[in-house]
């Protein structure tokens, strides 16, 4: 299935959503519309027809005046004046009919038709409900002297019919062509507005993991598309700085497995060159002894931080005393101290209750204690400590070391970044013990910060939460 088949696709079934909206929309309109002429009209009628009934009326009440009470002859003149053309006006008294116009069409339904030619006013009475003929009518009661007289103006809806026969022919030839019109202009409106998609994709085909820095451009488009953009540009952006950091980190792995390997190699070749005494065999085989530590360490490393990467570690949480754990790491790492002449000193303080992971806490505050020594020149001092403070625990290590300059420490925290690469190599770092402490105390949902000024020594924090 191509790509432009699949875009063609998507604005297909957008011009379908516009028309089917449009369908919808302009079907309404007709109806309303239509429903609105139709009560218009006949308002219009009911209207007329009520004057009419009312002009009967008076002129009813005239000529019985002139014709001095004489019904049937007042009804005559009263239907002659009128002529009414396209109405009926019938007079009745007493339920009699005393005159009426002649249908002036054969339009009314032949019942109306015959009960005004019948002169029967049984019949045109019971004929009063309009709407079953297919009529609209008015009534109106005259009252002189003594007598009563009821005067009706009645008219078919035929005309009307007509009138919206006319609508409806019009609003069917109309409608289709709407619809028709609306259909190829959504559809030409979504090709245009998906246009800057189409170019993104094609910018998009031409990325690969060589030309990461290049960015999308749309040019003028919709907000939501230019948004859309931006976010593309931000995650190539996050994928050039990881592809980045993927290069980076596997030239210096290799690197640093490079060096322990052609320590271990360059020993054995030496060694095994010609015969030697046992004291040289011994000194050989400590060197490749401590390399292969070094290695070894340096591959437990990566390891634990591959795993963090994939998100397969586990914490095993149980409740520990931070100040304790704290307490043990400065005893293990005195030995590494008193060989440095850097004195360790460790602040107890009251029990201060944690929930972790106690192998990888452990680890976390080797790595800082570790780092503080190795940092700390002969005769300096290198502090740990546990804080709280409402809900937060603090674990602190200052030294009174070289300290880290302002532009480095931003960098710190970076696999395989040391400040000094020479001396970090000599004293067998590796780079990797900040990031790992990082990701300790992160993995604890806390984070490290670092407070340091070059000559006046470093101060890492470590923040967990209590619980």
């Amino acid at each position: 299935m191509s790509k432009r088949w699949i875009h063609s696709k998507l604005r297909v079934q957008l011009a379908a959503w516009y028309l089917a909206f449009f369908s919808v929309l302009f079907v309404l309109l007709g109806l309303v519309l239509y429903g609105v002429l139709s009560r218009s009209l006949e308002r219009r009628l009911d209207e007329a027809l009520v004057t009419q009934a009312n002009t009967a009326a008076a002129l009813m009440r005239e000529e019985m005046e002139e014709m001095h009470g004489d019904s049937q002859a007042a009804a005559n003149g009263v239907i002659a004046e009128m002529q009414p053309r396209s109405s009926v006006v019938a007079i009745l008294d007493d339920r009699m009919m005393l005159a009426s116009s002649a249908p002036p069409r054969t339009d009314l339904k032949p019942a109306a038709a015959e009960a005004l030619t019948s002169r029967s006013a049984d019949s045109l009475w019971r004929w009063r409900d309009w709407g079953r003929y297919g009529a609209r009518g008015a009534v109106r009661t005259v009252s002189i002297g003594k007598r009563t007289f009821v005067v009706m103006a009645i008219e078919s809806l035929d005309s009307i019919a007509q009138e919206l026969q006319v609508v409806r022919d019009t609003l069917l030839v109309v409608i289709p062509l709407l619809l028709a019109a609306a259909g190829i202009g959504g559809y030409l409106i979504t090709r245009r507005g998906l246009a800057p998609l189409d170019s993104m994709a094609a910018q998009s085909r031409k990325i690969t993991g060589a030309s990461l820095e290049t960015r999308l451009t749309i040019g003028d488009a919709a907000e939501e598309l230019t948004t859309l953009a931006a976010s593309f540009n931000e995650l190539l952006s996050r994928l050039d700085q990881s592809f980045a950091s993927m290069r980076r980190f596997v030239q210096d792995a290799s690197h640093e497995l490079r060096t322990p390997l052609a320590v271990i190699q360059a020993e054995a070749d030496v060694t095994l060159s010609r015969d030697r005494s046992p004291a040289e065999y011994q000194e050989s085989l400590t060197t490749i002894q401590e390399e292969s530590r070094r290695l070894a360490r340096l591959v437990d490393d990566l390891l634990n931080l591959a795993s963090a990467d994939a998100g397969h570690v586990q914490l095993r949480v149980e409740e520990l005393y931070l100040n304790d754990l704290v307490a043990e790491c400065c005893r293990s790492m005195r030995p590494l101290a008193a060989a440095r002449n850097v004195e360790l000193e460790c602040r107890s303080s009251n029990d201060v209750a944690v929930r972790g992971d106690e192998q990888l806490l452990r680890r976390m505050i080797l790595n800082l204690l570790d780092n503080a020594i190795r940092y700390t020149p002969p005769g300096g001092r290198v502090t740990a400590g546990v804080e709280t403070q409402g809900s937060e625990v603090r674990i602190q290590v200052a030294d009174t070391g070289i300290g880290i300059a302002p532009e480095a420490s931003t960098h710190v925290f970076d696999r395989f970044y040391r400040a000094d690469k020479a001396r970090s190599r000599q004293e067998g770092g590796f780079g990797l013990g900040l990031s790992i402490v990082k990701w300790i105390a992160e993995l604890h949902h806390g984070a490290v910060e670092l407070a340091s000024q070059p000559g006046h020594g470093s101060t890492f924090i470590v923040h967990l939460q209590r619980g």
